[in-house]
């Protein structure tokens, strides 16, 4: 399909099941043939229609293969103006970030079980040497 460049209101204006676009990284793409076979299930796609589906397609992770697809529903960019919803924050990677703050928590854990268990037998080792003088 030729580049076309749309405004925010055009693809607004697409949000039914039978005419649905969406808008990824300020790309439009028309999903009207793919909402019946999105593995997600049609509510999906209808949930965003005719909005801004950057945040929503990235947070799932989707795969190369449907990225691949994405880009055969390709119509055209988005002409934004003023007053038109903001785009969300991009990523400057496709990769999801990594939830690191919790990940100290659980080796410091590990580390305290460990050396706990050191003590543990280092005092049991030396209480079997004192016995063991006693006898």
């Amino acid at each position: 399909m030729a580049d076309k460049e749309l405004t925010y209101q055009d693809v607004a204006e697409h949000n039914t099941k039978k005419d649905l676009f969406v808008v990824i990284h300020d790309k439009i793409y028309d999903a009207t043939k793919f909402v019946d076979e999105h593995p997600g299930g049609e509510e999906v796609l209808l949930d965003v229609g005719g909005q801004d589906a950057t945040e929503a397609f990235e947070d799932v992770g989707h795969s190369d293969e449907a990225r691949e697809t994405l880009e055969q529903l390709y119509v055209g960019t988005l002409k934004r103006k003023p007053g038109d919803p903001a785009p969300k924050a991009q990523q400057s990677s496709l990769a999801p970030v990594a939830n690191t703050s919790s990940a100290g928590m659980g080796t410091a854990l590990y580390a305290v079980v460990f050396v706990g268990g050191l003590l543990a037998f280092g005092a049991y080792q030396y209480l079997q040497t004192q016995q063991g003088k006693e006898a």
